[in-house]
């Protein structure tokens, strides 16, 4: 029986997804402010976030839950460490730190694997499906606005295995059947909900964070200019079919 876990966490999400989408530094990013001083910051605290985050699902593959929306095709932890390279060299390991955000971000993640597995499913939807989406459109503005040789600088968007935008929207409907056919009860549904919110959350701290060194950048009038109109969020506008283009998380971010 089917749980339509996929609307309720669309729906249930979209005033957070908006709220990520009215940072200064996704307002920036969508007007092609891109440098690579601030952007490289970005990979290092996701390369933290998303190997904590496979870490947990990897562990937990054949839980029977959990293990129903393992899907090691999305995993992108091997493709940060192929941007890192890029963007800091070779002794990439040895010059990124967490941010602060970045580090309550993790902390959460392994908080739930050791307390709540199934919550996982709400970090792994919001990045992914992000990825796959909006995820695609970001990935063209940083090449564009960093002008990046065209095989480095945005593996962390690129699904070898989900090439072409067919194969996008074909595993994103594989995806939500995955998560429909979930033995969950209202309860863990509302859980799994309201945990998607908290991830946006833990997003959203993130790449405040990188707002200085936006600033710094460009400067405090323009940044000023290009942030302080907000917007209605392209899941608050769009039509069920429209908002799978959604500009999320990654940039979800």
């Amino acid at each position: 029986m089917s749980s339509h876990l996929d609307v309720r966490l669309r729906e249930g999400t979209k005033h957070s997804h908006t709220m990520v989408e009215n940072t200064a530094f996704m307002k920036c990013f969508l007007k092609g402010i891109v440098e690579k001083s601030f952007f490289r910051k970005l990979l290092a605290d996701l390369y933290f976030v998303y190997s904590a985050l496979e870490e947990e699902l990897q562990w937990y593959q054949h839980h029977p839950i959990v293990g129903m929306m393992y899907f090691p095709e999305l995993h992108r932890q091997r493709n940060l460490e192929k941007d890192l390279a890029f963007y800091y060299g070779e002794n990439w390991r040895s010059q990124i730190v967490p941010s602060k955000a970045c580090r309550v971000y993790v902390n959460r993640i392994r908080e739930v694997g050791n307390t709540q597995p199934e919550l996982l499913i709400a970090h792994a939807y919001t990045r992914y499906m992000g990825d796959l989406s909006g995820g695609q459109a970001l990935r063209k503005i940083a090449r564009s606005a960093m002008d990046l040789p065209s095989d480095s600088g945005t593996a962390m968007h690129e699904f070898e295995q989900i090439p072409t935008p067919e194969a996008k929207r074909e595993f994103k409907e594989q995806y939500r059947q995955a998560l429909n056919f979930l033995p969950l009860d209202e309860a863990m549904i509302q859980k799994i909900v309201d945990e998607a919110n908290y991830v946006f959350t833990l997003n959203r701290d993130v790449i405040h964070e990188l707002e200085a060194d936006v600033k710094a950048v460009i400067g405090e009038h323009v940044f000023d200019l290009v942030t302080r109109q907000e917007q209605l969020g392209s899941t608050e506008r769009a039509s069920e079919s429209e908002a799978l283009g959604m500009i999320a998380l990654d940039y979800s971010i």
